[in-house]
């Protein structure tokens, strides 16, 4: 069983940073892709910035600049640093990995449990 854990969202003023961490636990074969996605009140989830395997990323036109996705291979861990925040930039944020398991060796794609963020004076 593979589970994804979320932290680092919280309230910041505009113009602020945060960073936000997401691991990957269990019986983990390989990580074939990680991202960030969000979804703020009313709104469908968008994605907000993707890496995958080569390392290659992608990010939404309006997170480019701002926004970086990084990874530790090592610790089956993704990050989001978030800078020059705007209140457009509030929502519940979540991770997807696409895993294959040790169990079930087929890539499937697991998310996290969304951490909030919040971007007001």
């Amino acid at each position: 069983q593979v589970q994804l854990v979320e932290s680092g969202g919280g309230l910041v003023q505009p113009g602020g940073s945060l960073r936000l961490s997401c691991a990957a636990s269990g019986s983990i074969f390989s990580v074939y892709s990680m991202g960030w996605y969000r979804q703020a009140p009313g709104n469908q989830r968008e994605l907000v910035a993707r890496i995958i395997g080569n390392g290659n990323t992608i990010y939404a036109d309006s997170r480019k600049g701002r926004f970086t996705i990084s990874r530790d291979n090592a610790r089956n861990t993704v990050y989001l640093q978030m800078n020059s925040l705007k209140p457009e930039d509030t929502a519940v944020y979540y991770c997807k990995m696409t895993i294959e398991s040790m169990g079930r060796r087929v890539p499937s794609d697991y998310w996290g449990q969304g951490t909030q963020v919040t971007v007001s004076l």
